[in-house]
């Protein structure tokens, strides 16, 4: 279905409804309301009762221009506390709309609602929402559409169609019940038993040939196809078997189009394609397929899950007597699981449109440098406890070697009312306090530390962060998320970052901007924002166990001099604590 047409959109949602504004220019309020409760669903031949919005999944889609204010109330009917986080929305001053439980607001208790409210300044394109508490966004998911405001055009063809795919992952078990094991046995969490295209396995697994997302598309035509990653715990490759994409946009920016086969796509990313059909009906269907990347020594779902590209056929030129069970299946040829120079390759062709109308603003000097290590460690299994971690101990993850402890009041809630004493300190270290040969031999200690410190920064702080993976517990990819700020990623190289050399390499001019990006396997990523946004903004791994294990922190980005500059006070209905 498309969704050039708001007008489509309202078919899809009952409960939505928008209001002008008196100048159409600033554009529209819209109202959502999510009403969070269980629901039965059957995948794999298993029935269990999930958590999900007005009793869809994925959940709903919303549809917004760029431009335009949305107020979205989220009732809980469920006995588990809620939050949601508005993945790459970019809260400016609304910070209180954010949604990472006991970052930016105490979440949502059974019975309670909150009504998230917050302006779309200056994006467009493809971002997602997102359950921001424990593991719940394993079922709480749905895509955010943001189309250009009223009368600007894309920057390339407008397509005969817009087809949002969002990856997930399916659990037979609870998954709160899987991470809640994992955690206290210290041990790597069970994974997951399938992936899925719009909440659907296919036809690769058991007992799914009827539960398979269906692209039916006609000869001749352009689509675009809004990608999402949001599963769990993995990175993905994805491709249509005889097709080419081509990369128009990541995480709601647009970049230099280019040609491919293949896409990868980490959790937090998501990632804009054209796909152009073939001119004449091809007597053959195709499969689309998605299976993960991956550079970790731990276990993982290695299964694939497919959907099929279709090609409706005209009744003038085929006989009805064809069927397409009879018709040859395409299956496309997807790189190694282990590819990581593909992840490279494929990661060096992203760069930012860089147009007169959506320039690449490159901050060109640094006002604070910082140097973040990123990785998995240890720490001690308790007394007459047995743990399945490495050696007897429990897994852990650090930034810094500070594995991230999560407060039981809200940061941004304890800094705006001055009351920070015992919630958090403003010592997160700018670089870690023991340097070490962070891809070579590992250290012989492994213990992390735990604290809730965050980095202070001055309003419009120019920032530059290499974030660096260690071999701690063996090299891995993480895909970190910046709330708050899109970052322009400026390099990326294999091996210890060398503060010498390697700047000099740095790409100033064009580098890809985003919310989420891959920190390489044994290697570092560079990237720079300019901190103009006030608040507390977290900042996480999106290997959802590796946030579980801490692999997190959080930036306080003060208030600036004008009023502009300032956030906004807190709404009468934030959550309690």
């Amino acid at each position: 279905m498309g969704i050039s047409l708001l007008s489509s959109s309202l078919v899809l949602f009952s409960f939505f409804t928008f209001c002008l504004l008196a100048d159409p220019a600033l554009g529209i309020t819209r109202h959502y309301k999510f009403d969070v409760k269980l629901h039965n669903v059957t995948r794999l031949c298993h029935t269990k009762s999930i958590v999900s919005v007005n009793g869809q999944f994925p959940g709903p889609r919303i549809v917004a221009r760029d431009g335009d204010q949305l107020l979205i109330k989220v009732v809980n009917h469920v006995p588990n506390n809620i939050s949601i986080h508005w993945h790459g929305i970019r809260q400016l001053r609304s910070g209180w709309a954010d949604g990472p439980a006991y970052v930016t607001q105490c979440p949502i208790q059974t019975g309670q609602s909150y009504v998230y409210n917050f302006t779309i300044v200056g994006q467009r394109g493809t971002l997602f929402w997102h359950a921001h508490i424990s593991w719940l966004r394993a079922t709480l998911y749905g895509p955010i559409v943001i189309l250009p405001k009223r009368g600007v055009p894309y920057p390339f063809t407008k397509p005969y169609k817009e087809v949002p795919i969002i990856f997930g992952e399916w659990f037979n078990a609870d998954p709160e019940a899987v991470i809640s094991q994992a955690l206290q046995t210290g041990g790597g969490p069970n994974v997951s038993d399938a992936y899925t295209i719009n909440g659907l396995p296919g036809p690769l697994y058991n007992c799914s040939a009827k539960d398979t997302f269906k692209l039916k598309v006609k000869p001749g035509k352009t689509y675009l196809l809004r990608l999402i990653n949001a599963a769990l715990n993995d990175e993905l490759f994805f491709s249509i078997a005889n097709h080419t994409l081509t990369v128009v946009d990541v995480d709601a920016v647009y970049v230099k189009p280019f040609e491919t086969e293949t896409i990868l796509i980490t959790p937090g990313q998501t990632t804009n394609v054209i796909l152009k059909t073939k001119p004449k009906y091809p007597n053959a269907t195709f499969l689309m397929t998605a299976r993960p990347y991956v550079t970790g020594q731990g276990t993982f779902d290695n299964s694939t899950v497919a959907g099929i590209l279709e090609y409706e056929s005209l009744p003038s030129n085929l006989h009805s007597s064809i069927s397409l069970e009879k018709l040859p299946l395409f299956k496309p040829i997807l790189p190694a699981l282990n590819d990581t120079s593909f992840a490279t390759n494929f990661a060096s062709k992203l760069r930012s449109l860089g147009s007169a109308r959506y320039p690449a603003n490159v901050p060109q000097k640094v006002d604070k440098h910082f140097f973040f290590t990123v990785g998995l460690g240890t720490s001690p299994c308790q007394h007459n406890q047995t743990c399945q971690g490495p050696n007897g101990t429990k897994f852990a993850a650090s930034v810094n070697n500070v594995s991230f402890a999560m407060p039981t009041t809200a940061l941004l809630q304890a800094h705006f009312f001055g009351q920070s004493y015992g919630v958090y300190t403003p010592d997160f270290p700018s670089s870690p306090i023991i340097p070490f040969n962070y891809t070579g031999t590992p250290p012989n200690n492994t213990m992390v530390s735990n604290g809730t410190k965050v980095v202070v920064l001055p309003f419009n702080t120019l920032v530059e962060l290499v974030m660096q993976d260690t071999s701690i517990l063996g090299a891995e990819s993480h895909p970190l998320h910046l709330h708050g700020f899109n970052f322009f990623v400026v390099g990326q190289g294999f091996g210890n970052f060398d503060p010498n050399k390697d700047p000099a390499k740095f790409n100033l001019i064009d580098p890809v901007e985003r919310n989420t990006v891959g920190v390489p396997s044994g290697g570092w990523v560079a990237i720079r924002f300019l901190a103009d946004n006030p608040g507390v903004w977290f900042m996480h791994c999106h290997l959802e166990v590796h946030t579980s294990w801490g692999l997190k922190m959080a930036w306080l980005v003060l208030d600036g001099q004008l009023p502009n500059q300032k956030l906004l006070p807190p709404p009468a209905d934030l959550p309690k604590c």
